[in-house]
């Protein structure tokens, strides 16, 4: 009798216990059984020193935790990872931001039981933004994976079926470098990269190139660049948040590594896309 009454027990315990998980909500459950990455904030800082490859994703505002979660699942699975990295201590962030209707996932490292046994996904930052529904994931200065090739595995992944279709991330983009809004250092990065492109172009090719440049801006709205153009007492430092300047500077940029480049919107072999993002901090 008293084995059959502490099993009856022990059987109310686990339907109790599931009717109360069944009435989490998605994000709790997140935070209750998920470990969610932590923002870098020294991350964030670097991005003004030095230049990073990094994924850009977009997602659904207030679904930024449960879109993080799923690109690290996704990424670490094409990302190699370094044995020799070292472990590196990541600011911390609560991680109820979005049950509070918070944009932002957070970006923390757990510690390994070795330092040759780092998760492929270690090697990420995420870094925070002003805008809801991005996520920043940068590699750390001086690694610099070729972020284009693993964003096409991916998709060849996901037509092949080998990959399901994420539910949370709409876009990922792959950014091969990084730079401060400035007119030099963003003719200083597009010179570089196209200057890798020439290098890996097939010789056989020509010498002419066909190029485009696109350009998005993030986390910053027209009448807010009205304001900031306003207070600033340097009508040049907002040039760059100009569309049509930024392409000039672009196209510059190209035309002086391959003076016989074109631009063909249709069908072009190079495509440069500028994404300005408001980050935070």
């Amino acid at each position: 009798m008293a084995e059959d009454e502490r099993k009856e027990e022990v059987g109310t315990t686990i339907v109790e216990a599931t009717d109360k998980e069944d009435e989490m909500k998605p994000w709790e459950q997140h935070s209750a059984v998920i470990s969610i990455p932590r923002f870098d904030y020294k991350a964030s800082s670097s991005l003004l020193r030095h230049s990073h490859s990094a994924f850009l994703i977009t997602c659904p505002i207030k679904r930024e935790k449960s879109a993080t979660k799923e690109a690290i699942a996704i990424l670490e699975k094409y990302i190699v990872s370094n044995p020799d990295a070292k472990r590196r201590k990541i600011c911390m962030e609560d991680a109820n931001e979005e049950c509070n209707g918070s944009e932002g996932a957070a970006n923390e490292h757990v510690n390994s039981e070795s330092d040759t046994s780092i998760k492929k996904s270690d090697i990420l930052s995420l870094v925070k933004l002003t805008r809801s529904g991005l996520l920043l994931f940068t590699f750390p200065f001086g690694k610099s994976p070729a972020v284009v090739d693993i964003v096409s595995q991916i998709f060849q992944s996901l037509e092949s079926g080998i990959l399901k279709s994420p539910l949370w991330c709409n876009r990922i983009l792959p950014i091969q470098g990084t730079c401060p809004l400035e007119e030099k250092e963003l003719k200083k990065i597009v010179t570089q990269l196209v200057d890798q492109f020439i290098i890996n172009r097939p010789k056989e090719t020509g010498n002419t190139v066909k190029f485009a440049v696109g350009y998005n801006r993030r986390g910053i709205e027209e009448t807010e660049m009205k304001n900031l153009r306003k207070t600033s007492s340097d009508p040049d430092v907002f040039a760059l948040l100009d569309r049509n300047k930024c392409f000039s500077v672009v196209a510059a940029a190209v035309k002086e590594v391959v003076p016989d480049s074109t631009v063909d919107l249709k069908d072009p072999e190079l495509s440069v896309l500028v994404e300005v993002l408001a980050r935070s901090g």
